[in-house]
């Protein structure tokens, strides 16, 4: 992974949720490139060692593992997190599951499970680490959220339901903090190459377990990595990586919302 310049992540401690694989893995590399501290966290541990060896400097790499969805857990882990490098100066929220069913057809819980994992574990995580970064007057949260917590698509009902559930709650929650000199920035990414809809849960809860075109066709993890670390530095509010169709979307959703409805209902979203 080529290094980025004119960034300022050196000796700073990042926590990255998800991180065993994709976007998670590709951020952790990218921060790892720029000298940060980091820690990776998961459920999947073996894979969590795989990344921190595939880091440019493993000893500046911690590994603590973690379920988003045992949010009794969070108060402990944070305090775990935090004693590994006495700091914790970026939160990035990356952990989620994605979605590949109809509306009608998905069985409630797993309407449940989705939210569970994207909205709450993500808000509950966030809170538990809030106490201390109020109380250092410093320190930023990173979202990453989706085109989909922008617009809905078929076959993400629930999916885009708990990514727009994000923005509500960080936005307001940005507001609060203003005067603790926290930042939050919200990223949304487009289709992006990884296991997200391989891992994607279909309407009885099993996996998809396939690759689609539109995520095979996406940006790397590594390009992806690259672009959001600039977005972190620069500390921005919020901000929308994603090819060129996934872009026109988002403003189609604000300016011409019906032209939208009409392609929504046509497009390919597997």
């Amino acid at each position: 992974m080529s290094k980025i310049t004119n960034m300022s992540f050196q000796n700073k401690t990042v926590w990255i949720t998800g991180a065993s694989s994709g976007i998670g893995k590709g951020l952790a590399l990218a921060f790892s490139n720029q000298d940060a501290n980091i820690i990776i966290s998961a459920r999947n541990e073996v894979k969590l060692k795989e990344v921190k060896a595939a880091c440019k400097d493993p000893k500046k790499v911690r590994i603590l593992s973690l379920d988003l969805t045992d949010f009794s857990s969070f108060e402990e882990k944070t305090k775990t997190a935090f004693n590994y490098f006495n700091e914790i100066d970026i939160l990035v929220n990356n952990g989620g599951i994605s979605q590949r069913s109809y509306a009608v057809d998905t069985e409630l819980k797993v309407d449940q499970q989705i939210f569970e994992v994207n909205y709450f574990g993500t808000i509950a995580l966030t809170k538990a680490i809030l106490p201390y970064f109020i109380s250092k007057k410093d320190g930023q949260i990173v979202v990453i959220s989706s085109i989909m917590g922008k617009l809905g698509t078929p076959l993400r009902s629930a999916y885009a339901g708990s990514k727009h559930a994000l923005h509500g709650f960080f936005d307001s929650l940005r507001a609060e903090l203003y005067q603790d000199n926290i930042k939050v920035t919200i990223i949304c990414p487009g289709y992006v190459n990884t296991d997200v809809s391989k891992n994607a849960l279909t309407a009885d809860g099993s996996k998809f377990e396939e690759l689609d075109e539109a995520t095979a066709n996406g940006l790397s993890p590594e390009e992806f990595a690259n672009k959001a670390l600039k977005v972190i530095s620069k500390q921005k509010r919020e901000v929308i990586i994603a090819g060129v169709k996934e872009k026109a979307g988002v403003y189609l959703k604000r300016f011409f919302p019906s032209v939208l409805a009409n392609v929504i209902r046509k497009v390919n979203v597997t």
